[in-house]
């Protein structure tokens, strides 16, 4: 069993008792934590032109909210009033290596459900507002104070403020209040109303979020999928066609045919799984290109493992998943793309999603081994420690 970040409650329970299903607060989880972004380096990301950040400024004396989106500038955060801002910058862990050691203390939740870590800080006052999210977080406190609400289930159906650039839930009225200090964490499920104010000028709070695709997005992403590996030539047929009394008339006989297009697809494991694979392990931003500038070939790979051991790390943007097939074959899905993996290769593929670390000892190494490392180092999912 894992460690547990929840203290007197176990992994197993919190996900048996409280995962998707109600607020938990755990007093001094990370007691100790040491930020490995301080409030200088998280601003200095803001400006930094491949990184989403955002700012969020309110007025104390009055119910007005300033959006306004990154990069940032030097002379925009000197322009900031004394009080009642926030900063947030998404995917932190995907530009600060350190920053995800955070994020192994949560691999008990899958690896294609995690989504990223924001950073937030704000001055005194500074928050978002009411809001709820569709996604689980852990929201985790690790310098100064902030004020956590929370209460009701909230959709799309729930009443919003329209006067403002971001969502805020009206007539917010919570039901439950905690202040938390470093160390302390608050896990909120989906659609569960909160609203975060900080309390000190020195707020800085960790949110590890965890994605999950629509049922829409996953209709239309698997049928987009499907759709473009079919022909015109593939079309629906009815040789069987009968004469009926009404030409009106839709029979049932041609739903079945229409439904068993879509199931000869589902019904298909290998088809199903790779699509899903490549599909919640697609990258957070995939316009960027993390591939190094002097790529490698295998001959070159076998070369230096004859020298010495390797050691890889896996970028810390990259999603990485596997599908089962049988005892001796895997499909590895690593930033959208699948792998099918066999033999030596297997127990390779499981060990990069377990670890970002992938140690490659001295020695003879199969030719697919190898191929499967220049590939994932060539596309930048892998990179030699220093």
């Amino acid at each position: 069993m894992s460690q547990s970040p929840f203290g007197d409650i176990s992994i197993e329970t919190f996900l048996a008792e409280y995962w998707q299903k109600k607020p938990l607060l755990v007093r001094g989880a990370f007691k100790g934590l040491i930020p490995p972004v301080d409030a200088d380096e998280l601003a200095g990301l803001a400006c930094e032109e491949d990184v989403e950040a955002r700012l969020v400024i309110t007025s104390p004396d009055s119910d007005n909210w300033e959006l306004k989106h990154g990069p940032f500038d030097e002379q925009t955060f000197a322009a900031l009033p004394d009080s009642h801002w926030t900063l947030l910058v998404q995917a932190v862990d995907n530009w600060v290596p350190d920053a995800s050691e955070l994020i192994e203390q949560f691999r008990f939740i899958p690896n294609w459900r995690y989504d990223d870590l924001m950073v937030s800080f704000a001055s005194a006052g500074g928050g978002v507002g009411p809001h709820y999210d569709n996604y689980d977080v852990f929201l985790i406190q690790t310098q100064g104070e902030r004020r956590w609400e929370v209460g009701g289930h909230f959709d799309q159906h729930s009443p919003r403020r329209d006067d403002t650039p971001v969502m805020i839930i009206p007539d917010w009225k919570p039901e439950q209040t905690w202040v938390l200090e470093p160390g302390d964490m608050l896990y909120v499920p989906p659609q569960v109303g909160h609203n975060g104010t900080a309390v000190t000028d020195d707020c800085m709070t960790y949110s590890v979020g965890f994605r999950a695709p629509s049922q829409a997005e996953i209709l239309r992403g698997f049928t987009d999928y499907v759709g473009e590996q079919l022909t015109s030539e593939s079309r629906y047929a009815d040789p069987d066609l009968q004469l009926q009394e009404h030409p009106g008339e839709i029979p049932a006989l041609a739903l079945d045919k229409v439904r068993d297009v879509f199931n000869q697809f589902l019904n298909d494991d290998t088809k199903l799984a790779t699509w899903f694979g490549e599909y919640v392990t697609d990258p957070k931003y995939p316009e960027l290109d993390q591939s190094p500038e002097d790529q490698i070939d295998a001959d070159q790979l076998a070369d230096a493992l004859a020298q010495g051991e390797l050691a890889f790390v896996r970028n810390e943007g990259s999603r990485v998943s596997f599908v089962e097939q049988n005892d001796d074959q895997v499909l590895l899905f690593v930033d959208g793309q699948s792998y099918e993996c066999k033999g030596g290769s297997v127990q390779l593929a499981k060990l990069m999603c377990q670890t970002p670390n992938l140690i490659i000892n001295q020695g003879e190494w199969a030719q697919e081994q190898l191929e499967l490392l220049v590939s994932l180092y060539n596309r930048g999912c892998i990179y030699l420690a220093e």
